[in-house]
C-alpha cells in the first residue's frame, strides 16, 4: 500500500526566521556591537549577511525558492532608537520597505520587539536589571506600533527570555557577562512585566492584533526515575516559567524547540544529554553543536503546551547547526512529521518557521556555525541554496510531505 502524502490545514504558515543582529550588520548603537569590539576572543558580527541592504533579494528567495507565505524579523530598537530619547526617521522608513516589500509579496509578517539585543544607551542605564527601565521599552514599542503596528501580522514581543536571562545573568557568556542567579531571576521578572506592558500597549491601538513572545521549550527525560523530580521541576522552569509570569496576555504561544535534555538528579537545574547517554533513548544524532537531535520532542512539547493553555500554537523556531547538510533534511522531514501529528491529534498548530533562512553571525559563536537553509559565502555574501532549500520548498509549496520524502 503506498503511503500518503501528510497533510497539512489549509492556510497554515510557513516560514523562515531570522534575527537583525545577525543577518543586518553594522547594528552600531547596540550593546553586542560594543562587546564585540571589547572582546578580542570573538568575532565581531560586522556586516554580518548584509541583509539591511539586501532585503529585497533575500525576499525574492523566500518567495521563490521557498514558496513561504511568512517571515519572521526583528526591528531593532538600538536603530530606530540610537540615542535615548532619539528617533531615526532614516531606520523608521527602512523599516517601513520592509514591510510593504513583504505586503507586496503577499508574505506575512511576524515581528519580533527584542531578539536578545539592547540599545548601548539602555544597557548603561542598568538594562533590564532595572523595573523602572522597562519605561524605555514601552516607549520603543509605541513607536511600533505608531510606524509599523498596520503592517504587522503577528508580534513577538520578547524572544527567548529564558535563554537571554541564562546566558547574560547566569552563564555570563553574553553581554553585560554577569554571573548572578538572583540579577537573572530579577531580570526574568522584569522582561515579563514588559511582555505584560507591551501586550497591553499593542491591544489598545490594535484590539484584534496577534501578540506573544518565543519561548525557547525542549524535551525533558531522565535515565532513573529517581530523577523524575528533577526533570518535572526542570521542565516547568523552562519551558513555563515564563508563560505562568504573562497568563492571560498571550493570544497564541510562541515555541522555540531544537533538542532534547536529560535531566539528573546531581544538577542544579538541568544539562544537555551527553551523546552516550542520548544512545539509550534514541539513535544518538547530535548536530554540529552537539544538540541531540530527537524529532519525538516538538511532538511533546506541543501537545503538553497546548494541553496546559489550550491557546493556538506557532512554532517560531526550529532548526539545526548542519554545515555540510548531512542532517537537515532528515531533521525537518522528521520534526514536520511529528508536528502533524499533533495537529491530527487536535492540537491547533498554526504554523511553523525553520531556523534559519541563512547562515549568520551565531552570537559568540561567530560564523562557523551553520543554522541556514541557504550557505552564505562570507567572502562574497552570495547566498547558495542548499539541498533542503529545494525539500522545504516543495513541503510548502505543496502543504504536504510529499510521499516520496517519506520513505526512508
Amino acid at each position: 500500500m503506498k503511503q500518503k502524502p501528510i497533510k497539512f490545514p489549509r492556510d497554515f504558515l510557513w516560514g523562515t526566521a531570522t534575527a537583525g543582529h545577525q543577518v543586518e550588520g553594522k547594528n552600531i548603537h547596540s550593546d553586542w556591537w560594543a562587546w564585540e569590539k571589547f572582546r578580542d576572543d570573538i568575532e565581531d558580527s560586522g556586516i554580518a549577511c548584509d541583509h539591511y541592504n539586501k532585503y529585497k533579494d533575500d525576499f525574492k528567495l523566500i518567495k521563490n525558492f521557498l514558496h513561504n507565505n511568512a517571515y519572521r524579523f526583528s526591528i531593532e530598537w538600538s536603530r530606530i532608537e540610537p540615542e535615548e530619547g532619539r528617533v531615526d526617521r532614516k531606520e523608521i522608513k527602512h523599516y517601513k520597505s520592509v514591510l510593504q516589500e513583504l505586503k507586496r509579496l503577499n508574505i506575512k509578517s511576524m515581528v519580533t520587539l527584542h531578539h536578545f539585543v539592547n540599545p548601548l544607551w539602555f544597557s548603561k542605564r542598568g538594562g533590564w536589571e532595572k523595573r523602572e527601565n522597562v519605561i524605555f521599552f514601552e516607549r520603543f514599542v509605541r513607536i511600533c506600533i505608531k510606524e509599523f503596528g498596520r503592517d504587522i501580522d503577528f508580534w513577538i514581543i520578547i524572544n527567548e527570555p529564558n535563554i537571554y536571562a541564562s546566558m547574560a545573568y547566569i552563564k555570563g557568556e553574553w553581554p553585560p557577562e554577569k554571573k548572578s542567579l538572583l540579577t537573572a531571576v530579577k531580570v526574568y521578572f522584569n522582561l515579563a512585566y514588559a511582555h505584560r506592558s507591551a501586550y497591553k500597549i499593542i491591544h489598545t491601538s490594535f484590539p484584534n492584533a496577534k501578540v506573544s513572545s518565543a519561548i525557547h521549550m525542549s524535551a525533558f527525560k531522565y535515565l532513573g526515575y529517581i530523577d523524575k523530580l528533577i526533570s518535572d521541576l526542570s521542565k516547568f522552569t523552562f519551558n513555563y516559567s515564563f508563560l505562568a509570569l504573562t497568563k492571560n496576555y498571550h493570544d497564541f504561544i510562541g515555541v522555540n524547540y531544537y533538542a532534547l535534555h536529560l535531566t539528573k538528579i546531581s544538577d542544579l537545574f538541568y544539562k544537555r544529554i551527553k551523546v552516550e547517554e542520548y544512545e539509550k533513548l534514541a539513535r544518538g544524532e547530535v548536530n554540529d553543536l552537539g544538540w541531540p537531535i530527537y524529532p519525538m520532542g516538538i511532538y511533546d512539547v506541543v501537545k503538553e503546551t497546548w494541553k496546559r493553555y489550550k491557546l493556538p500554537i506557532l512554532i517560531t523556531e526550529n532548526g539545526t547547526a548542519d554545515a555540510h547538510e548531512p542532517n537537515r533534511v532528515s531533521f525537518l522531514v522528521n520534526h514536520l512529521k511529528w508536528l502533524q501529528k499533533a495537529i491530527n491529534e487536535k492540537v491547533e498548530v498554526k504554523g511553523y518557521f525553520y531556523w534559519s533562512l541563512m547562515d549568520n553571525f551565531e552570537w559568540h559563536l561567530g560564523r562557523d556555525v551553520r543554522f541556514g537553509l541557504f550557505e552564505i559565502d562570507y567572502k562574497t555574501l552570495k547566498r547558495i541554496p542548499r539541498n533542503s532549500v529545494s525539500i522545504y520548498g516543495q513541503i510548502t509549496e505543496t502543504n504536504s510531505i510529499p510521499r516520496n520524502f517519506l520513505i526512508k
